[in-house]
């Protein structure tokens, strides 16, 4: 069995090394989520793997997952919408807006041990903060 200390050492460790450096909530879901093997369900880290171990660094990326979910999913709509926005606005990316409204990518960020009606209500609150995203570009094309 994992000692708590050690799992809550690592997460520390993430958050401070790792995290931190990250802007905004929807940047820290998308670098934990993708720490995530989709295949094994397994996360890996090779930093805080190395200072800890293999199964801790699991645990801890798996706990700050649920953390940065839980953060989105908790928030309403408006809040989402300003959290993507900054998200859009760090990556400098003109077609992740339409990339993400098309293939839904956001989809995979769900962790694993969470409950379906949580996921559907972040997808289906995802979706919803993509489109008034796409709404209000495309009115400012309008302009």
């Amino acid at each position: 069995m994992l000692a708590t200390r050690d799992v809550n050492g690592a997460v520390d460790y993430l958050k401070k090394r790792t995290l931190a450096s990250l802007r905004g909530d929807i940047a820290r879901l998308v670098y934990v989520a993708g720490t995530r093997d989709y295949n094994s369900g397994v996360y890996y880290h090779d930093g805080v793997a190395s200072c800890f171990t293999q199964a801790i660094a699991n645990r801890a990326l798996a706990q700050c997952h649920e953390e940065s979910f839980r953060s989105i999913v908790e928030a309403p709509i408006e809040t989402l919408v300003d959290k993507l926005e900054e998200y859009i606005r760090a990556n400098c990316s003109e077609s992740l807006l339409s990339t993400w409204l098309d293939i839904e990518p956001y989809r995979v960020l769900a962790p694993l041990a969470c409950d379906p009606l949580s996921t559907k209500l972040f997808c289906s609150n995802f979706k919803i903060a993509l489109s008034i995203l796409a709404s209000r570009a495309k009115n400012r094309r309008r302009d």
